[in-house]
């Protein structure tokens, strides 16, 4: 199999994406059995159902790369691996049991740290997103570029409310928008041009972002932590502290805005 071609690659992805969200929209018809993990997030039998068709679907397509998964035993074994795929089987499983539109099915295949191909599926509205390093990112095929310029004033803003709040209080003119259960999603939103800027707080797992990382970064955008710093994946602690996604330029704005004040995002 031509495991490095990565066009090849990104149609295997979204392929799988799609059946992975049948099967979840299928589930959905009934009422998925629920319960909660340990720091009292939900899971679904969906959630797990997903979960075990990626991980029979995906791995065959680069064998030697590792796996990391929300709803897989993390294998430190992956701690050696050049590439790794990175998945969340559903993101923001509150929003799919409630009925929501606004979960996603996420795809990474990241390489030395960094995601190379990635797929983002929000089944509910069929909004396939799909990326290649290098070669830019689209939605359902069309490219995607996140939005341009510099300024605050009325600038779209996502994230938690507590966010948010400070950043009103710096520049009262942003404009906050309704909550994205997803945090790919709302990252994905950025790269579409929906949203001007999103906000992860900490805490927020390599599943949570891969690929929406190379979304909005092959949509000339960036996300970083609040120092300005590339997000690192595949290291032995998954999580991180705060993110904002945004373009570019606005990407910068928002960095200076709170340079003095980080420690509040904490």
């Amino acid at each position: 199999m031509p495991v490095n071609d990565r066009a090849w690659l990104r149609e295997q992805i979204a392929r799988l994406l799609r059946d992975a969200g049948s099967i979840a929209l299928a589930s959905a018809k009934g009422t998925p059995r629920q319960w909660t993990k340990a720091g009292n997030s939900p899971v679904s039998e969906a959630d797990i159902a997903v979960n075990d068709f990626l991980t029979t679907h995906l791995p065959p397509l680069v064998p030697d790369a590792g796996w990391l998964s929300e709803e897989t035993e993390d294998n430190r074994t992956r701690l050696q691996a050049t590439a790794i795929w990175i998945v969340d089987p559903i993101d923001g499983t509150r929003a799919y049991l409630e009925g929501r539109e606004d979960w996603s099915v996420s795809v990474a295949l990241v390489d030395n740290g960094r995601p190379s191909v990635t797929g983002l599926y929000a089944p509910a509205r069929d909004e396939m997103f799909l990326a290649v390093r290098g070669e830019g990112a689209t939605l359902n095929g069309a490219r995607l570029s996140a939005s341009a310029g510099r300024a605050l004033d009325g600038a779209r803003l996502a994230g938690p409310q507590s966010y948010l709040r400070r950043f009103a209080e710096m520049n009262p003119s942003i404009v906050p928008q309704a909550k994205i259960h997803s945090l790919a999603l709302r990252i994905a939103r950025v790269a579409a041009g929906v949203i001007d800027g999103a906000f992860a707080s900490r805490n927020s797992h390599d599943w949570d972002l891969a690929a929406a990382d190379l979304l909005v970064h092959e949509a000339g955008g960036a996300l970083t932590d609040l120092e300005g710093r590339v997000v690192r994946y595949n290291r032995a602690e998954t999580a991180h502290g705060a993110l904002v996604a945004a373009g570019q330029d606005r990407h910068g704005a928002l960095l200076e805005l709170v340079r003095d004040r980080r420690s509040e995002f904490a």
